[in-house]
């Protein structure tokens, strides 16, 4: 009896020892994954302690590591120039072969439902060129990672997804926001893209944010301390926690953003929470000036008017954070669904925002007209002028519309409007005889009508600071 329980007692340490003494990646560093090039790339994972890490790039560059005494160890392995498919084999413990890796640009992919839109729709609701996009993807210079959906409550070091190649058979259930913006990139850049997809349909975006900025800077949001049956991608931190955090560290060359309606009715909050939020981010990848670039959320008929008030708030996060851009969707919204169809115009606007920001290629237009500043005319009118209009500004053939004035009294009527050869608008209303406001697009579901000459939308604004 002594005996068995002897025997019983080797086998189970043999088999905790055999289970442990393995060597662990988080499964975003597996087949089909994507580099950043010309790198230090951060690669981690666990073993066990004090044992020595060598990591072997098929490329000719080698890194190691020595496991701590909790387990876990992390090194930096050089990667060379756009290139693949290479071999990366992770020797510690046991050994790990990691196939079809590609050298390239790595981008990171969040938001809600309208970056989590898949090519395929939502059920009736449908991507417009989907079945072409869908016959037309096979291509493995562009990988795609799909992360689970997952709240916690604290900071997790690992989530479920999968890389794969881009082709009919996968592309079909990936964001078409974010493979119509990796499509884009690839055309021009013709290097591997890789893109990190972890969005949550209906989230907050303070969902996305740690407990030390909610904390420190957000006191009155009331972090969590257990998961709710309902709501989970709206409570503070749940996201990041589940979502963001697995993947810090993981080299990107930028991020892309599509969110803010859930938060369209607190813009003034919004102003502050987005700004802090790209600030964490950049924070935690140490990477200060890291590239975000986002989507102004699209017209829709929210039936309060206040939506015109957070794409401001997005405007003002644009023009005050530092290597920020924002692709504008006046002219694609739906008024009867809050998930526009049009998603390739979004993708390619965001990359245009990179492919001449981020990749310094010239003559590329990246930006609708902007409102600058005002001035009164001698005949009871006010110009406009604009940023981004270098060839000037246009409605292609379309009606101006969405534009009032408004004197002193901060009643606005329609307005008419007339588009200058230098590049200037200038509008009036009969009904207002010194006008000392305007504003365009400032409600809930306009029809987008000013452009400049490159065929990028102006964003909704208004000139004065009234609280209505």
């Amino acid at each position: 009896m002594k005996q068995i329980k002897k025997t019983i007692l080797y086998l189970m340490l043999f088999c905790s020892l055999s289970v442990f003494a393995q060597t662990k990646l988080p499964t975003f560093f597996s087949n089909n994954m994507v580099l950043q090039q010309n790198k230090e790339v951060a690669i981690w994972g666990k073993d066990n302690p004090n044992a020595t890490i060598t990591v072997t790039g098929s490329w000719g560059n080698e890194a190691k590591a020595i496991v701590g005494n909790d387990g876990r160890w992390k090194t930096k392995l050089q990667t060379p120039s756009a290139g693949g498919p290479y071999s990366v084999v992770v020797m510690g413990s046991s050994v790990v072969n990691l196939a079809n890796v590609m050298i390239g640009e790595v981008w990171l992919c969040s938001g809600q439902s309208n970056m989590q839109m898949t090519l395929l729709g939502y059920g009736n609701q449908p991507i417009i060129g989907s079945n072409e996009a869908i016959l037309n993807s096979k291509n493995n210079q562009i990988h795609l990672f799909n992360a689970k959906r997952t709240p916690s409550l604290k900071p997790l070091d690992d989530i479920e997804g999968q890389w794969f190649s881009a082709d009919p058979s996968t592309v079909g259930k990936f964001s078409a926001t974010a493979y119509f913006f990796a499509k884009k990139l690839h055309s021009i850049l013709k290097v591997p893209i890789g893109l990190i997809h972890t969005s949550w349909g209906g989230s907050k975006v303070e969902a996305w944010m740690n407990n030390e900025v909610i904390t420190s800077q957000f006191g009155h949001l009331e972090i969590p301390t257990a998961i709710p049956k309902k709501g989970q991608n709206q409570k503070p931190t749940l996201l990041y926690n589940g979502m963001i955090h697995p993947f810090v560290g993981y080299n990107i060359a930028g991020s892309i953003w599509y969110q803010g309606e859930s938060n369209h009715r607190n813009a003034a909050e919004y102003k502050k929470l987005f700004p802090s939020m790209i600030e964490l981010w950049r924070d935690k990848w140490q990477q200060s000036d890291m590239p975000f670039y986002f989507v102004q959320i699209s017209p829709f008929n929210y039936n309060d008017s206040l939506s015109a008030f957070l794409r401001e708030a997005q405007l003002y996060t644009m023009q005050t954070v530092e290597n920020t851009g924002m692709a504008v969707t006046m002219d694609i919204g739906n008024c009867r669904s809050i998930h526009p169809p049009e998603k390739r115009l979004v993708g390619e606007r965001l990359a245009y925002w990179a492919l001449s920001k981020t990749y310094n290629i010239p003559g590329v237009a990246y930006s609708g007209p902007v409102y600058k500043e005002m001035k009164k005319t001698d005949d009871g009118k006010i110009e406009l002028l604009f940023d981004y209009r270098k060839y000037g500004l246009s409605s292609f053939g379309k009606e101006l519309t969405d534009f009032t004035i408004a004197g002193e009294d901060k009643v606005f009527y329609p307005a008419q409007v007339k588009i200058n050869r230098a590049k200037t608008l200038t509008v009036w209303s009969d009904k207002v005889n010194n006008p000392v406001a305007v504003r365009y697009g400032f409600d809930d579901c306009p029809q987008g009508s000013l452009l400049n000459t490159d065929g990028l939308p102006a964003s909704s604004f208004r000139t004065d600071s009234w609280n209505k």
